[in-house]
């Protein structure tokens, strides 16, 4: 058998065993090799080492895209020194994704424009980076999702299908339609995931006037009681970062007096 031969079978096989990193770099390295004088097991531990870090990289990258995040919503872009009330360690602990093995929920208050979406699409961004599976979704299209799934009699198969991800983040809760057959597959929802998977919500209402998502005080309660069980509560209590940063562009903007 003739170098070129062999040289073919090996990247066949190597293409059969779903070594990519190892067919794009096993001759580069075999140069190299020879030319830093490194043995046989030190040859096969840079493969080795290439192939974990790229598809590493590449199932990061799936994450993401599967993950459907907001883009430019970083965790150290996110200025925790506006709010009292937690920590930069505690959200530093979030990160690290214990509270998705927890299945613990996070629950982010605040008034419009004080990051909330940011600090929630941030915490996903981080797990997705640590190989958990994430969903960012809208409360609005969420809800319309669910009860499309009803209608057509799949709402268990899109329950199933949720369920795979390790942390669910729903954006502004606050803002579904005022109708009880929106609240109520998402209720059903919150139950389904209740003490199995990560809910993150983000809101701009209190729990006391929940009441105005929830129609009536029973249900109300019943879906707080879930979420607050096993959870973090954090509050966004500040101005809103979009009108500070209006309020500076328009100074700049406005010419000096003399």
């Amino acid at each position: 058998m003739n170098q070129l031969t062999r040289q073919a079978e090996l990247e066949a096989l190597l293409g059969a065993f779903h070594l990519s990193s190892f067919n794009k770099h096993y001759q580069h390295f075999a140069r190299q090799a020879e030319k830093e004088k490194i043995d046989h097991v030190g040859y096969l531990y840079q493969l080795a080492k290439t192939e974990s870090e790229e598809r590493q990289s590449r199932r990061t990258e799936r994450l993401m895209r599967h993950a459907k995040l907001p883009k430019g919503k970083r965790l150290d872009e996110f200025d925790l020194k506006r709010f009292s009330g937690f920590s930069e360690s505690q959200v530093n602990e979030l990160a690290d994704g214990q509270c998705l093995d927890n299945a613990e929920n996070i629950l982010i208050f605040g008034n419009p424009g004080t990051g909330k979406t940011h600090l929630a699409a941030a915490l996903g961004l981080e797990w997705c980076q640590r190989g958990r599976q994430v969903l960012f979704t809208s409360a609005s299209a969420l809800v319309q999702d669910l009860l499309c799934a009803k209608r057509d009699l799949k709402l268990n198969g899109l329950l199933k299908k949720l369920d795979r991800f390790e942390a669910l983040i729903i954006d502004d809760i606050s803002y579904i339609p005022q109708d009880r057959a929106e609240t109520d597959v998402l209720f059903v929802l919150l139950s389904e995931r209740y003490e199995r998977r990560t809910i993150v919500i983000t809101s701009n209402l209190p729990f006391s006037q929940w009441d105005r998502i929830f129609k009536d005080t029973v249900t109300t309660m019943a879906a707080v009681d879930r979420l607050v069980h096993h959870s973090t509560v954090l509050e966004l209590n500040g101005e809103s970062f979009r009108k500070q940063a209006a309020t500076k562009k328009n100074k700049k903007a406005s010419p000096t007096p003399n």
